[in-house]
């Protein structure tokens, strides 16, 4: 891919993290869509409630999350009204890195990059939180992981000190909202507005939603 066209692709550089919590978990991200050197969006939210059930966040490219995000809600539909089941987060989580898998091994003058974060909750009261790397390998997170987002360094090192296995989801929700203050200060890729959603036995819910905005005095 030459230069000029990579620089045109919309992406998201972007900070995203889930974070493993005692009574449920905690999935954030920033808003911010760039293209080469330039911000094209200030409000893609990277943070989605695919169903019920389910939450992902993705890092790379933005029509590759987008697209991902449409084909896991759809599959798990069919599965569930095929098999009269609802399918487990690992089985989302290994739908994603199939397609994954299978695009970025295709040829394409414009390949396939996504890396997703994919948390919720299993019909058994059971939550999980899955990382699928851009080329399709999954690992199950029994702590915290920020993928391969650019603000990547910047919130691992924050986790890194400040996670506690015992940690409530209302304080992962304090922490999560700091490791995106870390990276959107020192990651061009990340900023502009944060989403936090946390998934516990009450649901899903969207409980933070703001802009950062810039104070000039």
């Amino acid at each position: 891919m030459n230069e000029e066209l990579k620089n045109s692709v919309l992406k998201s550089g972007t900070s995203i993290l889930g974070i493993v919590c005692k009574d449920g978990i905690v999935m954030a991200g920033d808003r911010r869509a760039t293209a080469g050197n330039l911000v094209m969006s200030k409000d893609t939210q990277k943070v989605v409630k695919v169903n019920d059930y389910l939450v992902t966040s993705g890092t790379g490219m933005a029509s590759d999350i987008d697209m991902l995000q449409k084909i896991i809600r759809a599959e798990l539909k069919l599965k569930h009204l095929r098999s009269k089941t609802r399918p487990t987060i690992k089985e989302a989580a290994n739908l994603i890195a199939m397609i994954a898998y299978k695009n970025i091994r295709q040829f394409s003058s414009i390949p396939f990059i996504a890396g997703t974060l994919v948390a919720g909750l299993n019909e058994n009261g059971e939550y999980e939180l899955y990382t699928v790397e851009p080329a399709g390998t999954v690992s199950k997170v029994e702590d915290y992981d920020a993928n391969f987002s650019s603000g990547m360094p910047f919130i691992l090192g924050l986790l890194e000190r400040q996670y506690k296995k015992d940690l409530t989801v209302k304080e992962g929700v304090n922490l999560a909202i700091e490791a995106l203050k870390s990276s959107t200060q020192r990651d061009i890729g990340s900023g502009n507005a944060i989403d936090v959603l946390t998934i516990t036995k009450q649901g899903i819910q969207h409980v933070i939603k703001q802009k950062i905005e810039a104070d000039f005095k």
